[in-house]
């Protein structure tokens, strides 16, 4: 494992629900971070090819057989990936070209059997050879997104090894659920990419809360959002209309130390790449007074265990 390294989060709007055109500006900002000496790259949730935000912004969005609703999800499913597919494979070669480590929100459709009507929130995880080291679902679709998205499964809910140590993922209120944080520190995680639609404020709360509890590094990756990128399909509000710059979506990424502390962030309505240097040896420092799998676990008086399974293929 390297002593100390230089990670990134990518602070960017996608170009919402166009899959070709998101991939092509996500690979010329991760192409800009590596040159920039970033050996792991971290973008939000969903990302590829964008949070569904109208879903809370939209009047009318959440109505039964409402037919604009339905054309969007339509067209954000048609833009979805598989995983693998055409898509992880580009990544793939991306990642090695740069030798880098890629930890990227994606929308994730199933072209085939069970599932196939549906979309996940997925993080994938690409190691610096390019090979797919991870694939996590999300456990439980937050209130509204679940007109969206489908619950995932355990299947991915740990760290992984990788080029620049163990490296592991949860989105959005993920992080409030205690069992599948302790998922992840039993893991032994070295490195956490939080990934949110934006980083507010609870949600800074919990990123700082999950390093200082995980006593791990944690990259708190946000995306950008107008008005103007809403779906065209559905109604915008009044003070949305007249104003298409109003940010919807704030961005507040920031890259958090094992002790809770910001080495760089929160950045807010700004595309942004933000960078940090890591040194490795704080979270063995730092597990001398606190180690939730270790000496502050108490397994004689607690018991915890997972179901792995896979909701599809």
């Amino acid at each position: 494992m390297f002593e100390t390294i230089k990670v990134a989060i990518i602070q960017a709007s996608p170009i919402y629900y166009d899959l070709a055109a998101s991939f092509g500006k996500a690979v010329t900002l991760i192409q800009e971070a590596a040159h920039d000496g970033a050996k792991l790259i971290a973008l939000g949730e969903t990302w590829l090819p964008g949070y569904p935000a109208w879903l809370d912004v939209c009047p009318n969005a959440a109505l039964w057989d409402h037919e604009p609703t339905k054309q969007v999800f339509a067209r954000l499913h048609a833009n979805s990936i598989t995983v693998p597919g055409k898509e992880t494979e580009a990544l793939g070669r991306l990642a090695r070209e740069n030798d880098v480590v890629l930890i990227i929100g994606v929308n994730e459709r199933v072209n085939t059997g069970p599932g196939n009507g549906s979309i996940y929130n997925t993080i994938i995880t690409i190691d610096a050879d390019g090979r797919l080291i991870n694939h996590h679902r999300k456990l439980v679709p937050t209130y509204t997104e679940r007109m969206v998205w489908g619950y995932g499964d355990s299947r991915g809910l740990k760290a992984v090894d990788s080029s620049i140590g163990r490296v592991g993922g949860l989105v959005c209120w993920e992080h409030w659920m205690p069992l599948s944080r302790q998922a992840m520190h039993n893991s032994n995680e070295h490195i956490h990419a939080a990934l949110w639609p934006a980083v507010k404020e609870m949600h800074q709360v919990a990123s700082r809360h999950y390093a200082f509890e995980g006593r791990c590094f944690v990259l708190a990756a946000g995306s950008m959002m107008t008005a103007r990128d809403l779906p065209d399909e559905l109604a915008k509000p009044t003070d949305l209309k007249k104003n298409p710059d109003e940010w919807v979506l704030r961005g507040g990424s920031a890259i958090i130390a094992p002790d809770g502390r910001y080495l760089a962030g929160p950045v807010y309505e700004e595309e942004s790449i933000i960078t940090a240097e890591l040194d490795l040896s704080e979270i063995t420092k730092e597990k001398m007074t606190l180690d939730v799998t270790g000496h502050y676990s108490r397994p004689d008086v607690f018991e915890f265990g997972i179901r792995e399974n896979r909701n599809f293929v």
